[in-house]
């Protein structure tokens, strides 16, 4: 029997499933089809970092608040609900990650990081101390049976989408994990809230990251790491100096805004940090455009691919052709704003073949417009 994507064998009521929840109306959703299953369901929510509370703002989905959400509709759905603290690995593993990663002049992804660590890894854990038979998310993305097995697909819903923050997925995981609403666009989400009687279903979406929750990077990286505030200088592509910044911390590859220098001819982007000097180095626009990326520690979800696919280098792009060779992304036309730091996921068609980190880049040989 499947509701959702809740592949279990009869008798159901004999399953068990651990739900995680974050306080939102999408885990809420799960949670709510998983008990439609008839098996035992536990909802489980980390706390992460409580910083949604402290600032008197909701959207964070660690906050005080969202676990009393959590808990609320784990009560009208009748089910367990139990928190655990894992707010230390998350600081270790993401928020000290994320600071360390600006102060060398990289643009960081904390969502893949939590993914990787508190989210699953513990998660995982905690599931399968509970003798859980399956651990279902709210991410909207699919999970398809394919000839190898288990493979993660786009989610029907293109807006919606999250495949690209759980490129790190193992296998393993993905034969233990289920995500029942890739399948649904987000209306269809709230209005089973709506119809479930569920009091999230018109809680708005977070739009940050959990522990940013006002979308001051700088500041929290700063609060974190002190020396972030060292300014240098902006220079050009031959070391000429054009001006002067206030840390590192406030830029990133591609970036226009806040560079404040008069006088171009044309407008000018964050072409790369350097750490070492702290010079922030720009140039126009052509100058952006990249031909090859490196990648490290890649990941593959069911087999070694290569030749040519898609590939996306950054969560709001759209996959462009390429080829990879297993180390080196090869670009067949020049993409922009590829940034050291994000991540690189292979595409065929929907289906996620795995992904790494961008190391370096290479610049494509553009002549000037």
């Amino acid at each position: 029997m499947t509701i959702g994507d809740f592949q279990l064998a009869e008798p159901l009521a004999a399953r068990r499933i651990v739900v995680a929840m974050s306080g939102g109306v999408d885990s809420s959703v799960v949670a709510a089809l998983a008990a439609r299953t008839g098996a035992e369901t536990i909802g489980i929510t980390l706390q992460l970092y409580d910083h949604g509370e402290a600032v008197g703002r909701a959207g964070s989905c660690c906050a005080g608040r969202d676990i009393r959400d959590a808990r609320a509709v784990c009560d009208r759905l009748g089910i367990a609900h139990y928190v655990f603290d894992h707010e230390s690995s998350f600081r270790s593993q993401v928020i000290d990650d994320f600071a360390d990663e600006y102060l060398a002049g990289r643009t960081p992804i904390p969502c893949v990081k939590c993914n990787m660590g508190p989210k699953f890894t513990d998660l995982f854990a905690l599931a399968r101390d509970l003798g859980a038979d399956c651990l279902a998310t709210g991410h909207y993305v699919r999970r398809v049976m394919g000839d190898q097995g288990a493979e993660l697909h786009r989610a029907v819903d293109p807006a919606r989408d999250q495949s690209y923050f759980l490129f790190a997925t193992t296998s393993a995981q993905l034969d233990y994990l289920r995500f029942p609403l890739g399948g649904m666009p987000k209306p269809e989400v709230r209005a089973l809230a709506a119809e479930l009687g569920l009091g999230v279903a018109g809680k708005p979406d977070s739009q940050d990251i959990c522990f940013v929750p006002d979308g001051n990077y700088a500041a929290l990286v700063k609060k974190l790491r002190p020396e972030a505030e060292t300014g240098g200088a902006i220079v050009d592509e031959v070391g000429r100096k054009l001006g002067e910044h206030k840390g590192l911390i406030h830029f990133t590859v591609g970036q226009r805004r806040g560079l404040e220098i008069g006088g171009s001819p044309e407008p000018l982007y964050v072409l790369r940090l350097d750490p070492a000097t702290r010079d922030v180095v720009v140039g126009p626009k052509r100058a952006l455009a990249v031909r090859a990326a490196r990648i490290e520690n890649v990941n593959w979800i069911g087999g070694d691919h290569r030749g040519e696919m898609t590939v996306k280098v950054r969560s709001l792009a759209k996959p462009v052709p390429a080829r990879f060779d297993g180390e080196r992304v090869t670009f067949l036309s020049p993409e922009y704003g590829v940034a050291p730091g994000q991540a690189a996921v292979l595409y065929a068609g929907d289906r996620v073949l795995g992904g790494g980190w961008i190391a370096e880049t290479e610049r494509a040989e553009l002549a000037a417009a």
